[in-house]
């Protein structure tokens, strides 16, 4: 069975989406900041590249959370991520 875990870490974020080839993103939007994302593999037309300093500026300001998986349930490793608010 694969689990999610929950982080605020910024090392922790950085150093699973590094693992994983993902690069911060952001979609602009009139929000604060914007809709943060992982972008991996090729860059999505929508996503805006931005260096980790932006993303967790955006991250802490929206008081967000990182919800991830490491291992799917058959064992490979997962990309499975979302940001949610803190609790």
């Amino acid at each position: 069975m694969s689990s999610s875990e929950t982080t605020t870490d910024h090392k922790t974020i950085k150093t699973w989406a590094e693992k994983r080839d993902g690069k911060p993103a952001v979609i602009r939007s009139g929000g604060k900041g914007g809709v943060l994302r992982i972008d991996f593999g090729e860059k999505e037309e929508e996503f805006d590249e931005i260096g980790w300093d932006e993303f967790f500026k955006i991250f802490d300001e929206n008081k967000l959370a990182f919800l991830y998986q490491d291992k799917t349930k058959d064992g490979k490793t997962s990309r499975f991520n979302k940001f949610v608010e803190r609790s």
